[in-house]
C-alpha cells in the first residue's frame, strides 16, 4: 500500500512486482506436514507455490532499474540528490523483504515436502531445495528476459510456448547457473541465521 501511493513513474513496476513477489510466501502459509491432508490437494498448492515463487527473488534484478536515475554525476561520483536514495530505499525494502520471505517460504515448502514423501530426510531435503532452487532461476530468466509475468502463463499460455522452447541457449544457461548460485548462497545464509537462533541458549 505505501509503494502505491508512493512509487511513481518509472518505478511504478515496484507495486506489481512487491504484491507478485508476496504472493508465494502467502501460499506457502497454507501448507503443512500434515495440511492439506490429501494429497490431491497439497501437490496443487505445491505446484501454484513454484509457478509464483520465482517472483519474491526476481525483486533483486530489480535493482538494475536504479540505473534510470543516472546515479553518478559527471565527476564519476555518485550523486547524493534525495530522490535517487528515496528511491533506492523503496527498492532496498521492495527486494530484501520479498528475497529473503521468500526463501524462508523455499525452506518451509522444502521441509514440507521432504516430511511428505522421506519423512524429513535431510538429503532428500537438500536435493528438493536446489531442483526447487534451479527451476526458480529458470523462472527468473523466463520473467526477465521474455518479460512473462506469471499471471500471463494462466491468461494466455499458448502465446509463450515457443519463445520458452527456444530460449534455451548458452547464455541462458549461464545465468541460470549464477542466479541459482546466488539463491542457494542467500538461502545459506538465512538458514544459519535461523538454525542459530533456533539453537538453545547455554546455560552458565
Amino acid at each position: 500500500m505505501f509503494l502505491y501511493f508512493r512509487a511513481k513513474d518509472p518505478f511504478s513496476f515496484l507495486v506489481l512486482n512487491t504484491f507478485l513477489g508476496y504472493l508465494p510466501i502467502e501460499i506457502s502459509f497454507h501448507l503443512g506436514k500434515v495440511t492439506p491432508r490429501s494429497g490431491w490437494l497439497f501437490w496443487p498448492i505445491v505446484v501454484l507455490w513454484l509457478l509464483f515463487y520465482p517472483n519474491a527473488p526476481y525483486l533483486l534484478t530489480d535493482l538494475f532499474h536504479l540505473s534510470l536515475l543516472q546515479p553518478y554525476a559527471l565527476s564519476g561520483l555518485l550523486r547524493v540528490t534525495p530522490h535517487l536514495w528515496i528511491y533506492f530505499t523503496y527498492m532496498m525494502v521492495s527486494a530484501v523483504s520479498c528475497s529473503f520471505l521468500g526463501f524462508w517460504s523455499l525452506n518451509y515448502v522444502s521441509q514440507t515436502i521432504s516430511t511428505r514423501v522421506a519423512k524429513g530426510n535431510r538429503w532428500v531435503r537438500l536435493t528438493i531445495v536446489v531442483l526447487l532452487t534451479f527451476l526458480s532461476s529458470v523462472g527468473l530468466y523466463i520473467g526477465r528476459f521474455l518479460r512473462i509475468h506469471t499471471v500471463y502463463l494462466f491468461i494466455n499460455p499458448e502465446q509463450f510456448i515457443n519463445p520458452i522452447l527456444s530460449m534455451w541457449t548458452p547464455n541462458m544457461w549461464i545465468f541460470v547457473i549464477l542466479m541459482t548460485f546466488l539463491q542457494l548462497f542467500s538461502y545459506w545464509i538465512l538458514y544459519l541465521i535461523m538454525s542459530n537462533s533456533a539453537m538453545p541458549s547455554s546455560s552458565n
